[in-house]
């Protein structure tokens, strides 16, 4: 099965699908000023234990990294703890 990134400004969220379209994890974010703030994350709990999450998040902050110019505030403590264990993302936060 493969997993892919879809982002839907609209809803102002990240959505992880698998390749029939199911829904397997969001992240939730609001736009204010210069900042994203990325204020929840969730994943089907039949589907948790994968690695999902991490996965969903690494493509927000990509595509956040190319798309926005903002600063990601990691409101979320899901996204803030990746973000701890990922230095490679620390350069997009601010507090």
């Amino acid at each position: 099965m493969t997993e892919t990134i879809r982002h839907e400004p609209e809803e102002s969220r990240y959505l992880l699908v698998d390749d029939s379209g199911h829904e397997l994890g969001l992240a939730d974010y609001r736009l204010r000023d210069d900042r994203i703030l990325f204020t929840h994350t969730e994943v089907d709990p039949s589907q948790r234990g994968r690695g999902l999450g991490g996965k969903l998040i690494k493509g927000a902050l990509d595509d956040t990294r190319t798309r926005f110019t903002q600063r990601v505030v990691p409101l979320c403590p899901f996204v803030d703890e990746w973000i701890e264990a990922h230095p490679d993302y620390r350069d997009l936060v601010t507090r």
